[in-house]
């Protein structure tokens, strides 16, 4: 794999990740927190009685959220490079 794609792949992952931090993810069955991103929710608004701080960041979702898009945008640029030659 070319380290230009690599590249491309790892800050298009990181990106999309983070953009998905804006959309809504909560299950409707869940009160007392607000989960964003997507496909994992990987940010968590405490709704109901926050201390001090009501976000809190799963890291691990955080992290799979990253790999998934980053193997998504890798297969799209490496498909877009392949039918321009």
């Amino acid at each position: 794999m070319d380290l230009k794609i690599l590249s491309y792949s790892i800050v298009g992952g990181v990106v999309v990740t983070l953009l998905t931090g804006f959309f809504l993810n909560t299950p409707p069955m869940l009160m007392g927190a607000v989960r964003y991103g997507y496909p994992f929710a990987w940010l968590i608004r405490l709704v109901i009685a926050p201390k001090y701080f009501p976000w809190k960041v799963n890291v691990l979702n955080l992290i799979a959220d990253v790999v998934v898009w980053t193997v998504i945008i890798g297969i799209i640029v490496f498909a877009s490079i392949r039918v321009k030659k």
